[in-house]
């Protein structure tokens, strides 16, 4: 992790994340009556929720991954459920000032893939308990000067942007701003993860050839760091910061807003999925997909909008039966019954691994694209 160019206030962000892999029972014992005084405290001057049992602490000790455990070692000492970014910050600067500052960990869906949302020995907070105190499905329609402050999403349409909470899922963000003709320009493959989460990841699909990660389609952060300070910053603003959060896997901070930019929808989307029976062969066209010139990328550069490949070794879970496409004779299958057979017998022909490349093309509202267009990416590929 480089942190040359971190702040004071960022480096100070780090106790809060710190492992506890190496801490004995006797300490993590010690750390929790520690915890447990300063969270009482909170208690009493906050409105946050705290929960010490085994169900809260045991459900918030393990992750997507599975890399983590729920036993008694690498369970936190309490979860707690703020209602506000100032709850936050008032826990983080309890543990910065205390004489053994404990670890704590933001945790929205618990996707996380290696524990980076557990905090064994210290405090877990559980984010998506902000949506529930402003009110879960509360949304609003601004315009560039007037932002409602109250709200965790709120569209500004004619600054074209969102302010979103930290905890609130990419597919809330996609049906606020499509509601005003809008989008963001880049995703994750899985709309249900959290704006906070992926955000201290990088955030990758197949839009990012064209737009970058969602990392880098960020005008602005709400932040509070490790030391309880809470920060807004951006490229002109506290930019080290800024820079050290987006994909700092929480490590510089808990990330409460994000502002993402926002574009005009497109209003169909041709979707494209090629098979091949070698690697090589696949990525040759992927590369053509995605170049920017004619030089590179023929007659189809330019043209797609999201392109991304994948190896399937298991056709009914990575193909024809997964949660991209149910199998047939279903209605929203993406094969026939036919096409399901010659895919298992070209599958059978290579050995059982196949390679698929999807593509997508945007057109009609806003887009430049035609349909005839995308009917000549369809007859090229």
């Amino acid at each position: 992790m480089t942190m040359a160019r971190a702040t004071t206030s960022t480096v100070a962000a780090l106790c809060f994340l710190l492992s506890c892999v190496s801490a004995t029972p006797s300490t993590l014992a010690a750390s929790s009556a520690i915890i447990h005084d300063i969270i009482r405290g909170l208690a009493d001057t906050t409105a946050a929720r705290v929960r010490t049992d085994a169900e809260a602490t045991a459900r918030a000790s393990t992750d997507f991954g599975t890399n983590a455990t729920a036993d008694d070692a690498a369970r936190p000492a309490a979860v707690f459920y703020p209602s506000c970014a100032a709850d936050i910050a008032a826990l983080l600067r309890a543990s910065s000032a205390s004489a053994s500052p404990f670890p704590v960990s933001a945790r929205g869906r618990g996707h996380s893939t290696r524990g980076q949302a557990t905090a064994p020995g210290g405090v877990v907070v559980d984010m998506a308990s902000l949506a529930v105190a402003a009110g879960r499905d509360e949304t609003a329609t601004t315009n560039a000067s007037s932002t409602s402050a109250s709200a965790r999403l709120a569209v500004s349409v004619d600054g074209r942007y969102i302010d979103a909470g930290g905890e609130q899922l990419w597919v809330d963000v996609l049906h606020a701003a499509l509601a005003h003709g809008l989008t963001p320009r880049s995703w994750t493959d899985y709309l249900r993860l959290t704006v906070g989460g992926t955000l201290s990841n990088a955030g990758i699909s197949g839009q990012a050839f064209r737009h970058g990660p969602q990392i880098s389609n960020v005008l602005e952060l709400d932040v509070v760091t490790g030391t309880g300070d809470m920060v807004t910053c951006s490229k002109e603003k506290d930019a080290d910061l800024f820079d050290a959060v987006l994909g700092g896997l929480g490590q510089f901070g808990i990330i409460t807003r994000a502002r993402i930019p926002l574009a005009p929808a497109p209003a169909r989307a041709r979707w494209l999925r090629l098979l091949y029976t070698g690697a090589a062969d696949l990525t040759a066209d992927q590369e053509r997909l995605i170049a920017d010139d004619e030089r590179r990328g023929g007659a189809l550069a330019g043209l797609m909008d999201y392109v991304e490949g994948s190896v399937v070794t298991d056709l009914q879970q990575g193909l024809i039966g997964s949660w991209r496409s149910q199998p047939p004779p279903s209605s929203s299958s993406f094969y026939s019954a036919t096409d399901a057979a010659r895919i298992a017998a070209l599958a059978e022909e290579a050995g059982g691994v196949l390679y698929f490349l999807e593509g997508a093309v945007y057109y009609g509202g806003a887009s430049d694209t035609t349909a005839a267009d995308v009917d000549k990416v369809t007859r090229s590929t």
